[in-house]
């Protein structure tokens, strides 16, 4: 990944480490559009590095990745009013069938599932 950005005043494009904040007039681009990157006639590209590989997984990332689902999970749901679950008048179509539940399975709640361990024979 990498990020791009433009000066215009110099006909330059910069591909570069992707950026840590963001910033207008800049663009993130994965391996596949960084390495297939063409500039427009006349312009120039810069690449500040030869392989743009993600940085890996900080301590940091996990705890902020943490703090964000724990937010979410406070953040108040609108509450709905009974008549939202009524039917509507003229509507036909049944309710889908309950989804299978699969032999490994042990507990599903909405798209998560609880699936058994696979015991090693050692």
């Amino acid at each position: 990944m990498a990020t791009l950005t433009s000066v215009y005043a110099d006909s330059t494009i910069v591909l570069g480490p992707l950026a840590t904040e963001a910033q207008p007039e800049a663009y993130d681009l994965c391996e596949k559009h960084v390495s297939s990157f063409t500039a427009p006639r006349g312009w120039q590209i810069i690449r500040l590095a030869t392989e743009f590989e993600p940085a890996p997984p900080s301590e940091d990332d996990l705890l902020a990745l943490a703090d964000a689902v724990r937010e979410a999970s406070r953040a108040p749901r609108p509450v709905s009013s009974p008549a939202e679950h009524r039917p509507r008048l003229g509507a036909t179509a049944p309710l889908p069938p309950p989804p299978e539940v699969a032999e490994d399975e042990i507990l599903r709640r909405g798209h998560l599932r609880v699936l058994r361990g696979q015991k090693d024979d050692a």
